[in-house]
């Protein structure tokens, strides 16, 4: 491997089933996501997760994926699954986002290029960034690309890519902004919530080729 080369991480949200976790771990996913937000089609409830996690070996980081909760609800589910990162995607502080006693990620709806500086100040404690489409009334899993080139060509935070990736457009994706992670979920799957074990791997296997590609 040469010393240029670089690894853009994975992760696969919107997980609801143990044999989906099973195939995204076995198609190289370095996390996977839980949706603990009723309203999404991808919502998960405690023993959901508790089955999809039971699927997911060390090494492959779990991520609960919040919006708008209270303490308490987070808190319950810090206690009943086994969850190594927290993702935020409402309107939470980064005061709230950091009382938990685990490492967390912001989520960002993207409208303009300052939205982007202003977040990694606004959150100073986050692990990285998650950039999302903008549509009004919806909190992410938009299915939708936004604009890349509104992303920074230098950030202070690890920027994680989200909003409308799937096999076909993730490669772009990575050549236009390089960030640190993809986060993929509705283009990877055969219906809200399930998901296409074939569009994973190859979803997987198009980050692979064109980092070898590109760096």
């Amino acid at each position: 491997m040469s010393a240029s080369y670089r690894r853009t991480r994975i992760k696969i949200c919107g997980l609801t089933r143990a044999e989906d976790a099973a195939a995204a771990v076995a198609a190289g996913a370095d996390a996977i996501g839980l949706v603990f937000y009723a309203p999404s089609p991808r919502a998960v409830d405690i023993a959901m997760a508790q089955a999809v996690v039971a699927a997911v070996p060390a090494f492959v980081t779990v991520t609960a994926l919040f919006v708008n909760p209270d303490a308490a609800e987070v808190q319950k589910v810090l206690d009943s699954v086994r969850i190594d990162l927290l993702q935020f995607h409402g309107d939470e502080e980064h005061d709230f986002c950091s009382q938990f006693n685990r490492p967390y990620i912001k989520a960002l709806r993207v409208r303009q290029a300052s939205d982007v500086v202003e977040a990694c100040l606004r959150f100073p404690g986050a692990l990285a960034i998650l950039l999302d489409s903008y549509k009004p009334g919806v909190p992410g899993g938009t299915g939708e690309t936004f604009d890349w080139a509104l992303v920074p060509d230098q950030q202070t935070k690890p920027i994680i890519l989200a909003g409308g990736l799937t096999p076909e457009n993730v490669g772009l994706a990575i050549r236009q902004v390089a960030p640190f992670a993809v986060d993929v979920s509705g283009g990877v799957e055969a219906a809200k919530g399930v998901k296409d074990h074939g569009k994973m791997t190859a979803f997987v296997n198009e980050v692979y080729c064109v980092d070898q590609q590109s760096f």
